[in-house]
Order: C-alpha cells, then structure tokens, then sequence
C-alpha cells in the first residue's frame, strides 16, 4: 500500500505532551492536513469542533484515554502512540475503550503506515486491530513476554480476529 496516497489530503489530530513529538508526526505525515495540541484542554476543544479523518493520541501527560472516549464518542478512529504506559495493560485498555491502534513511540517512524492500516480498515470495515497483530505481536512478544495473552486469551482471540 502507498501510504502516501492512502493518507493525501487525510486530517489528522496529533495530541502530544512533547512538542519534538509533534513536530516528527508533523514532517511524518507531511502528506496530510495536520492539528496539533499539546495539552488535553486544546486536544477535547479540538476534538469536539472538528470530524477528522483520525487522531494520534499520546497517553500519558494529555489525558490520553479521556481524549480517546471523546474520540470514540465522535467516531473519531484514534491510534494510541506511546513510551511510559507500554504495558499489556495500557494496551487492553486501550482497545476496551476503543482504540483503533496502539503504538509504542519506539516505532515512531512507521507512524505513516500505521495511520493508512487504520484508514484502510474503516474504509473497508474491517478490523484494524488484525493489521495491527500482523506489524506489532513480535513487539510485543519482546516487549511482554511470548505469552503476554494468555491471561485474557478470548479478549485477544476476538480483538484480532478477521
């Protein structure tokens, strides 16, 4: 897929504590039309006042998971990218609330791809959670451990299923 294509002309909110954060989505996504909020306060104005295509959501520092309900809320698909809540925990609860995608800042620089699998999921409904196992379960094997779904195995079963 041509992620440039795919995402030409997309609006995007990026909500991030760190402004370097920003500014790297920002030249990362040159393709797109891009807001950017610092704080959770300019995030919900935001949030509430325009349909984007999608938002990239930080979670700790801006209130990630209230910005992500109000997402949810408005049909705004929202992929969660993260450093400090990179646990298996962060990472159920973000797709309990509702999250498209979940990212550790580590893989930043495919933060492109990512946006165009959820895109492409909801173009064609489909579940965006299933691209996601395909580029990150290796990560998270490293990350958590080989077995980190056997303690919830039918909540992963159904998250990733096709």
């Amino acid at each position: 897929m041509d992620n440039s294509k795919a995402l030409k002309g997309k609006w995007i909110l990026v909500v991030d504590d760190e402004e370097d954060i920003l500014q790297m989505i920002y030249e990362l996504l040159d393709m797109c039309k891009i807001d950017t909020a610092s704080s959770y306060e300019d995030a919900k104005v935001l949030l509430e006042k325009n349909r984007y295509h999608a938002a990239i959501l930080d979670i700790m520092g801006v209130r990630g998971y209230d910005l992500l309900d109000i997402a949810t809320r408005r049909d705004i698909p929202a992929l969660m990218l993260t450093a400090h809540a990179l646990t298996k925990e962060d990472l159920k609860k973000s797709a309990e609330r509702g999250a498209a995608f979940y990212a550790p800042k580590d893989e930043i620089s495919n933060i492109a791809l990512y946006l165009a699998d959820v895109l492409e999921a909801r173009a064609k409904k489909q579940n965006s959670w299933t691209k996601w196992y395909e580029r990150l379960s290796g990560f998270c094997d490293r990350r958590f451990g080989k077995n980190w779904k056997d303690q919830d195995p039918d909540f992963w079963d159904d998250l990733i299923k096709y």
